[in-house]
């Protein structure tokens, strides 16, 4: 950052209201923005810090008609858990809005009418999918239909998500429309464009020259964009739900979910500010951050600049945007549709008091630049062997043997040896090292600073043993628990960002102030300073309760393994070539009962049958060790075609092949008769 600003305005991006948040949204975006929040305070910096729930857009009206409510149902319902999620955490916004409030749809429809009394969009007329029985165009998760690429019956008009792939409607085998089962048609509408492709040149001198310093992700993702070449998109579609397009002409029509969720963080802001709004969002001594992830790197670095570039009017742009890589789950992608989630409601019912946990666990495995992955196993070791046996460790053993030996009041400094100017030496250099990677946004090594001060202080008592030096020299214990204490108070301002409630008790009980200037300065706490009662900071986290929470993701992976395989299961091969009368008739198709079975030697899926047709006694050899056990045979009636021509199989002669239907999914079952009949009556 080579400008210095007055203020610094922290955006952090819009949680869709149609649904919990989770721990991927907690480490891409929420987490980090709020370590660097509370970092830019404890430096006495003005900051701003603005959310809100995004409650416009087809998911939720979707949602809504699954649950028999109205769209503001369905939002006015997740805001308030994800609200409540957020201040469990630590998480406190300035303001946390709504785009569904008066305010932000007074703002957004004088954004939008602004661009458009100065010409500022151009209109397209094309042809989208339209349900003729709902009389309503549909968005593209209205339209369902089969995945040409994989066969799933149930692909979205915008995604499969069986096998990922990125689809448009006309992609869609056989589409339909979720709201009545219709087959939709085309029909023409017209909708208004923001022309990207004119504010491509200058984009490319904002970022491509200006902004070398972004994330390699991010710079990465936009230079793609531009170098593809920018295209008009959007900014408007045919709902009933959402801002209402402020034109003659433009009945059913509202803003487009893109162009009217980052309106929203200005909105917020005029909500709380009505008065000084501007100095925030137009103010050359502003500096703009968007914390995101990495899904929402086009918007706010191509798409809303350009919408602020085009307003005029002195709205500032963003200075950076560190848009984090998506978190993955035991070691497999977060799916809100598949429930394959950790959701924060959910964490903090289950793991009361450690919510600071979950904000170390987050961070330390933040997927800054790529993809990582969160483990409970993990968890539970970063919480057990390094919250608890390093950080909490220490503090606890300073308090307790300062109670014990000094009527819990920091004695007095003594002499320091050549290990205490080692320890006083290397704090300042951690400091150091922790503000060059907050103010770059680096958390997750800021973090490993911060918990280094806690190994030195850990380490520093473990040698010096005070407990050991008491017996026969107090002053030289007293100066080891003096040091050891005013380690614990940097610790309570070095953890501050990361684990706020931890760092406030921990300031409770030394009586420590909190101020990152005094981080890593001598006697912070004066001799002869009262400590409140020792507490535990952290405490273990046992087997039991990491057990419930796999058994919990075990049972969803069941359930999703289990629906797959049903699903797959419909899939019908499609059917043969014609045969005619006459060849049917040469197949000879008889009953027969299995006599004996056994499995034919070196083979996993043969079993040799004896059975009687009704006929003779013949063997057969089948396939069908993989379904059916030898036992289970024994006495079973099937269906076989009997004058199949003999084929040797493992040097046994096999005659005839019996009759099964095999399923999508592979799985293979008999074909038997409804009642026991006689052997060698004939199926036709």
């Amino acid at each position: 950052m080579d400008k210095e600003f007055k203020r610094t305005l922290v955006t952090c991006a819009l949680p869709y209201a149609n649904g919990p948040i989770h721990i991927g949204h907690l480490a891409g975006v929420y987490v980090p923005a709020d370590i660097y929040v509370r970092y830019l305070r404890l430096r006495g910096r003005e900051v701003l810090y603005v959310c809100g729930s995004d409650e416009h857009g087809v998911p939720i009206t979707i949602k809504a008609r699954q649950q028999g409510c109205s769209p503001q149902d369905i939002v006015d319902r997740y805001h308030g858990i994800i609200k409540d999620s957020f201040e469990g955490l630590g998480i406190h916004f300035d303001i946390y809005g709504r785009t569904s409030s008066e305010v932000h749809a007074k703002n957004a429809s004088e954004f939008f009418r602004k661009l458009y009394d100065e010409g500022k969009f151009i209109t397209r007329e094309s042809e989208q999918y339209y349900d003729p029985e709902a009389k309503q165009f549909l968005a593209d998760r209205y339209i369902v239909g089969t995945c040409p690429k994989c066969g799933n019956e149930g692909a979205y008009g915008d995604q499969c998500e069986k096998c990922g792939s990125t689809l448009s409607p006309e992609e869609l085998i056989n589409p339909k429309s979720k709201l009545s089962g219709a087959a939709p048609i085309k029909k023409k509408t017209t909708h208004w464009y923001l022309p990207l492709q004119d504010y491509e040149p200058w984009l490319r001198e904002w970022i491509l020259e200006g902004h070398q310093e972004w994330r390699t992700n991010v710079y990465g993702q936009v230079k793609s964009w531009l170098d593809g070449g920018l295209q008009p998109r959007a900014v408007t579609r045919d709902l009933d739900w959402g801002v209402p397009v402020p034109v003659e002409g433009a009945e059913g029509k509202v803003l487009y979910v893109w162009f009217d969720a980052p309106i929203g963080y200005i909105s917020n802001t005029i909500e709380l500010l009505p008065d000084s709004w501007e100095k925030w969002w137009k103010s050359p001594d502003t500096r703009l951050v968007h914390f995101i992830g990495k899904d929402n790197i086009v918007f706010h670095c191509i798409v809303f600049p350009a919408m602020l570039k085009a307003y005029g009017d002195g709205y500032i742009l963003p200075d950076n945007v560190p848009a984090n890589e998506f978190l993955n789950l035991e070691g497999d992608k977060i799916s809100t549709s598949r429930g394959w989630a950790v959701w924060a409601h959910e964490y903090l019912q289950d793991f009361p008091g450690k919510e600071d946990v979950l904000r170390y666990v987050l961070t330390a495995n933040a997927p800054q630049t790529s993809d990582n992955d969160f483990s409970w196993k993990d968890f539970q070791n970063r919480n057990n062997n390094e919250l608890v046996a390093v950080f909490g460790n220490f503090v606890n053993r300073a308090m307790v043997l300062t109670h014990k030996y000094f009527a819990g009041k920091v004695p007095p400094c003594g002499t320091l040896e050549d290990i205490d100017k080692e320890v006083l030496a290397e704090i300042p250099l951690l400091k150091a090292s922790m503000e060059k990677n907050l103010e770059g946004f680096r958390f997750r090594e800021a973090l490993k600073d911060a918990m280094g001060i806690a190994r030195l202080g850990n380490k520093y008592i473990s040698d010096t043993e005070p407990w050991k030096v008491a017996k026969t020299d107090l002053d030289r214990t007293a100066t080891i628990l003096n040091l050891s204490l005013q380690i614990c108070a940097d610790l309570a301002i070095a953890f501050e960002p990361f684990t706020p409630f931890a760092a406030k008790r921990l300031r409770e009980m030394l009586g420590s102030p909190l101020d990152w200037e005094i981080l890593g300065r001598p006697q912070v706490l004066p001799a002869g300073h009262a400590l409140g009662e020792a507490e535990l900071l952290f405490a273990k986290i046992e087997d039991p309760a990491i057990d419930a929470q796999l058994a919990r993701l075990d049972r969803i992976r069941a359930e999703r393994e289990a629906a797959a395989k049903a699903e797959a299961a419909r899939q019908v091969v499609p059917q043969k070539g014609e045969c005619t009368f006459d060849e049917f008739e040469k197949m000879d198709i008889r009953t027969a009962t299995v006599l004996e079975a056994e499995r034919v030697p070196k083979t996993d899926k043969l079993l040799k049958l004896i059975i009687d047709t009704g006929i003779d006694r013949r063997t057969i050899v089948s396939g069908i060790a993989e379904y059916y056990t030898p036992e289970a045979m024994v006495g079973k009636q099937i269906c076989i075609l009997a004058n199949l021509q003999p084929r040797t199989i493992r040097g046994i002669e096999s005659r005839g092949m019996i009759l099964m239907a095999k399923q999508g999914d592979g799985s293979m079952r008999f074909i038997t008769p409804e009642e026991a009949v006689c052997n060698g009556a004939i199926v036709g």
